[in-house]
This record gives C-alpha cells, structure tokens and sequence, in this order.
C-alpha cells in the first residue's frame, strides 16, 4: 500500500508541476494582449452560454453524429471526475466509497454508462476523421491544416483512461473491494470482472493495483499532454464562451476606436499589426481553437478555392503567439510544442524589438488569405467554442489600410469615390433621386425637417439608388408603400454611403466620417423611424452608428412589408412560381432576420417555396460582402457562380433575396450560366409586386450589367 502511495502521488504531483507551470505561461502569453472592459458584462446572457453552448453542447449538435459523440465525451468526463475521487481514495483505502453516494448502485450504473459511452464516442470520432481524411478528401475535408496526430495521440489517451478505469474496477469485483455490492447495475465493471473469477484473490489484488496505478498515470499524463495540444479546448472553451460576444460576435463590429486626430499621437496604432496588438480575449481564441475545421467547413471563400480558412488563420496567428513569446513575457529558453513554440520563463521583453518583428500581414498572414473574406460570418456561426473570427480579420485590415496603407488596388477607386461622391460607384448626389422619375406619384424628398405626416424616412442606400437592377427592387418596394398608405419619404441628395463597404475594409476613419456626417443629416432631418432595403445600411445604421452617437430605430424593408400584411394593410395578390429564398447574410445571419421575407412570400397565394441546403444560418454568401462587391475575384471559383448554382439545382423559377447586392451578384450568376430567361432573381417586393400585377414580373429583362 505504501508503494502504490507513493507512486500515485508523485505521478501527480509531476504531472500537476509541468501543467501548472504551462497553464501560467499561457495565461501570461494571453494576459499579454490589449486590454478589453467590456467582456463581463450580461451576467444572465453568460450563465445561459454557459448552460446551452458548454453544458447542452447546442452548437456542436448541429452535426447531429459528431456532436452526440461529444456530449457524451463531455458529460462523461464531468460524471466520470466521481471515478477519479475514488481512484484517489482507493490509493489511501481498498474499500473506499464516496461518503453519502459511494455505495449506490445507481452511481455505479452511471459511471459504468458513461465509461462505455465515451468508448463508443471515442470509436466513433475514430470512424469521422477516417472517413473524413484529408489523405482522401483533401481541401474537402473539415480538418485539412489540422494537427491530425494529436487528436489520435488524444483519442488513445482518453481511451487508456477509461480502460483502466473499467480495468481496476473489474479487479474490484474478485477482490470484494468493489463498492456497488454484487449486482449488475455496475454492468460494465461486473461483465469484465467475470474474466478475473479465475485468478486468485493475491494476482486480482495485484493487478487492482497496476490499473489504478495505471489510470492515475494515464490520467495525470492526459492533463500535461492537453495543456501542450491543441486540446486546451478541454478547459479554455468554457471560458472562452464565459467572455465571448453575446448573443453573438456578429452585426456590429466589437470595437470603435477613437479616430479624433486631436487624440492622436505618433505612438497610436490602429488595428493589429503585431500580435500584441489583439486583444487577450482574441489571444485567447487562438488558444481556444479546437481545429475542428467547422469554420472551414462553412466559409464560402474556402469552398470556391481561396486561400482563406479561418481556422488555419486563427491557427497562424497562435503560432506567431508562441514564436512571439519571448519578445511577450520572457526570455526563457524556447521550446517547440504541439500547439507552437514559446519560452516558458525568464523576465519580460526578451528576443527582437517590435520594429524588427515582421508585422502579421504578410509575415504571417498571406494577403490573398486576408482580403478574401467576406465578412459574412459563417465561420462565427459554426464555431463551437465562440472565437471572433471577423474582428479579428478586420483588426488586421485596418492596420492594413489605416498603418500601411496596403490594399487591394481596385479598392482604392471605391474608397476615393466614397470619399469624393459619397457612393462608392462615384455616380454623385445629382442621381440619387433618377429611381424616383418611373413612379406614378411623387415621393417627398426632405430638405429640411421630417414633416409629422410623414411616418417613415427611407434609407434607399447607394445601390438601391444608383444600380438600374437594384433600383427596380426600390421601386417596387416604394409602390408597394404608397399601396399601403405609408407616408414616407426620402433625403434624395441629402442622403449618402453609410461607410460600410469603407469599414469592412479597414477603412475606419472614412467610416466614421461618412458615419458622422449622416447622423448629423438625420438629426438634422428630425429622423426617428427609418426603413432600409440594403442589409449593409440597416446594420450600419441601427447597431454600429449608436457608437457614433446616431439612435435611430430601423428597420428593414421586408419587415416593414410583413408588418403590413399581418396587419391587413397589404393584401398580396397570386402568383404561380417556385420560389427559393437567399438570405442575404446581413439580414440573416448578421441581424437574425429570417422569418419576415418569408412571410411576405408565403403570403403569396400559388408561391411554393424552395429552401436551399445552405439557408438561414447556414446561408452561403453571394460573393459582395466585406467589401469584395469593388475587388477582383480572380481566385477560384466566383462565389456568386457557387451560390446560384445551388440556387438552380432546386428547380426554383424566382431566386428571391431582401438585399441590393444579393440581387446584383445573383443576377450575374444566372447571367453567366445562360439561365435568365427562365429563372429570374427578385427582391421579395418584386416578387410581391409582381402578384398584384405591378411593374415588376417573371419575363427576363435586359440589363446594362456594366453599369
């Protein structure tokens, strides 16, 4: 007995030394980034995360197979710290029992249960990374760029651990020690401890001891090789989801900084150049990444060829963490580790200086990886532990842009058209209200203040205004309105770019520009309820402009027209048409606004909709978000070409969307495919319009797709 002792404890007493001094270098390295206030706050909103996202495993689950097999990993590591309570008191004491509950067999049952449980998970991860091997799949597999060894390492370990557990307790059962008396609640532990009716009480004693022995090794050894893998995830997840955006790091950007010059000096860096330049919350997601490769699975740029994977650029950036380590926290010696390298130890500031240090961009991040995202939050979305992958990108832009001033060449035009024409085709003011000359009535447009019959200022928005397809979505949208008898009416010339294209970017001072001359108009105009038609305009203006001082209440133009319908205001007509839904990822995704332009549609009589694969949530971006509607897209696959051709595979006669660019990016998809004489792409107000017999309808049109 004292031997087993003395083994048990010095195993962990090692094991508890090296993970101990590892946990403390890493919460050094994140404690190394900017600070962030302002992630404790919503106390509640937290808990819940908590509770859905860690406990209930709600993301993981949308892969239903997959994440079954980790709920019962997760709960079974949980229940299962009972069985190394005991396997502790069994090193002090053969009949040691958990006071109160240590000799319920339904205890026993549970522990057996989840031992067995976490070995069929266990096979069952087996079976989804062989299947899913990027030997066979490629780009195609979800864990291509993944460090695949030590998840194997990781699925041996765990099953070391529950087969010495079941091992020892089996034993248990021939010596009398076992603690769940003689029934077969304990199902797992009786059936193997028949193989041991054979063997005499001295070798059952013994071999109890060599799988307890075993198992605290096992279990020790696990507990340093997590706190070097990528599987940190195991205890930095929880926290991670504890500190994360809520309900969700999507819609607004997380930071505003301060542009005022006047607060400006020579020592202030805008975004991330560097990786101190992050936050620790953003340190903390690239420690926190599990390189399940769900983020890859469902970024749009990945799936059309780019070089963008969100997973490997958060991946990247925590190896530049561990390489950047000892210029962070110390001057120790370097060691390389599964999940990078770093110095362990050593006073602060060692290595090179921060201007011999190559900035992330392209020292890290190649530019092609950085400008191919579209921000459209797909990658947020499907993250099972909440790490902030747009932030994060657009942190790194605007270092691009406002530091460096590197940027895709044809961006420039529409950053110096916003600037000078304040839209970013550079078509000027003069031709914002040209929409307005092919209606039947006259829409007021506001030069002074709002007048009181007026109930809604319409945000038409640069497309909405200036593109001959998108200008046709505003029109019908417009008649359908005045239909209704809502009085509204637009700032025509007055009106200018939210910033949003500018924003995405990394072009944050021209954002805040053009942000605060539009507040200023809007106050000016006396706006208090505002309707927008471009997703990009409706997030600006209702969840990033208050951080500039504009609070307005917005809403967007699908809503508006729901609400009319549901309140008997507009009455739609007919129309024979298959119908399948985009969801602009703004609106959907950015905004969780999915059910109102369905609604419209289903309001329709003789609509039959369509859903796509990819819908709601899940949607695929049509190709313009993050300011790529004014980039080349050279390449890979066109994203709107991937899109459409969903969109086509469901027979649908009308691709419907609620967004301006949605509508022009899918338009020249169909265009290219040769399918515009039959399949037309139409705003829910056309489609509406269309079936009472408006303007709009079902015929193909031709368009002028250069202008």
């Amino acid at each position: 007995m004292p031997v087993r002792i003395a083994i048990g404890l010095a195993a962990t007493a090692l094991a508890f030394g090296v993970a101990g001094r590892r946990f403390y270098f890493l919460s050094r390295l994140v404690r190394s980034g900017r600070p962030d206030h302002g992630r404790f706050g919503d106390v509640a909103g937290r808990l819940w995360a908590e509770l859905s996202e860690v406990g209930g495993q709600k993301k993981l689950l949308k892969k239903p197979v997959a994440g079954l097999a980790h709920a019962f990993t997760f709960w079974g590591f949980t229940i299962l710290l009972l069985t190394i309570i005991e396997a502790y008191g069994d090193l002090f004491s053969r009949t040691f029992a958990i006071p109160g509950i240590g000799h319920s067999p339904v205890v026993g049952f549970i522990e057996d249960f989840f031992a067995v449980a976490v070995l069929v998970s266990l096979g069952v991860f087996a079976l989804i990374r062989t299947v899913d091997s990027p030997k066979r799949l490629d780009r195609k597999s979800r864990f291509y760029g993944s460090h695949l060894d030590a998840a194997w390492v990781t699925l041996g370990m765990i099953s070391a651990v529950m087969l010495t557990l079941l091992g020892y307790r089996a034993a248990q059962t021939r010596t009398g020690h076992f603690p769940y008396d003689h029934t077969w609640w304990a199902f797992a532990s009786r059936g193997i401890g028949e193989a041991f009716n054979s063997v005499s009480p001295g070798t059952a004693l013994t071999l109890e001891t060599v799988f307890l022995l075993l198992n605290i090794a096992f279990i020790t050894g696990f507990l340093v090789f997590l706190s070097y893998s990528k599987h940190l995830h195991i205890f930095l997840a929880p926290i991670n989801v504890a500190t994360s955006r809520r309900p969700i790091a999507l819609g607004p950007l997380y930071t505003t900084p301060d542009m005022d010059m006047e607060n400006v000096s020579e020592d202030t860096i805008f975004g991330a150049g560097h990786i101190e330049d992050l936050s620790w919350k953003q340190l903390l997601d690239t420690l926190t990444c599990t390189e399940c490769g769900r983020c890859q699975d469902a970024c749009p740029a990945w799936n059309t060829g780019k070089p963008l994977s969100p997973k490997l650029l958060i991946m990247g950036l925590r190896d530049n963490l561990f390489e950047s380590a000892p210029r962070l926290v110390g001057a120790g010696k370097t060691g390389k580790g599964e999940v990078g390298e770093g110095a362990e130890g050593g006073p602060a500031g060692g290595g090179p200086s921060v201007a011999e240090v190559p900035t992330l961009v392209p020292g890290t991040i190649d530019p092609d990886v950085l400008w191919s995202c579209l921000t459209c939050g797909a990658c947020v979305e499907a993250c099972p532990v909440d790490i902030e992958h747009v932030d994060t990108i657009v942190e790194m832009r605007r270092y691009e842009v406002l530091m460096e001033s590197r940027f895709p060449a044809e961006a420039g035009l529409m950053l110096r058209n916003i600037e000078n024409q304040g839209d970013p085709w550079g078509l000027g003011r003069s031709k914002r209200t040209e929409w307005t000359d092919e209606l039947d009535f006259e829409v007021p447009v506001i030069s002074g203040t709002i007048p009181d019959e007026i109930e809604y200022l319409y945000w038409v928005g640069c497309a909405g205004a200036l593109d001959e397809r998108a200008r046709k979505a505003t029109q019908a949208t417009a008649r359908l309105l005045h239909r209704a008898g809502v009085k509204f009416g637009i700032l025509g010339p007055r009106e200018s770019c939210t910033g949003d294209p500018a924003r995405r970017l990394g072009n944050e001072y021209l954002y805040q520009e053009m942000g605060k001359a539009n507040i200023e108009t809007l106050n000016e105009a006396g706006a208090k309820k505002v309707v927008a038609s471009c997703p990009h305009c409706f997030n600006s203006l209702s969840r990033e402009y208050p951080d500039l001082g504009g609070n307005f209440e917005v809403i967007h133009h699908s809503m508006l027209l729901s609400h009319l319908i549901e309140t008997g205001k507009l009455t739609s007509g007919s129309l024979d048409a298959k119908v399948t839904y985009h969801d602009p990822c703004y609106l959907g995704r950015h905004n969780r606004v999915f059910d109102e332009p369905r609604q419209v549609l289903d309001s329709i009589a003789g609509v039959e909709q369509i859903e796509m694969k990819r819908c709601r949530e899940k949607s695929f971006c049509c190709g313009a978000g993050g300011a790529r509607m004014w980039m080349e897209e050279d390449i890979g696959k066109r994203v709107n070409l991937e899109r459409t051709d969903e969109a086509l595979t469901t027979g649908a006669d009308v691709v419907s969307t609620a967004c301006p660019y949605c509508l022009i990016m899918l338009d020249d998809a169909v265009r290219a495919r040769s399918r515009e004489d039959d399949v037309r792409v139409m705003d829910v107000s056309q489609v509406m319009e269309a079936s009472l017999g408006g303007s709009a309808s079902l015929r193909a049109e031709p368009v002028d797709t250069e202008g």
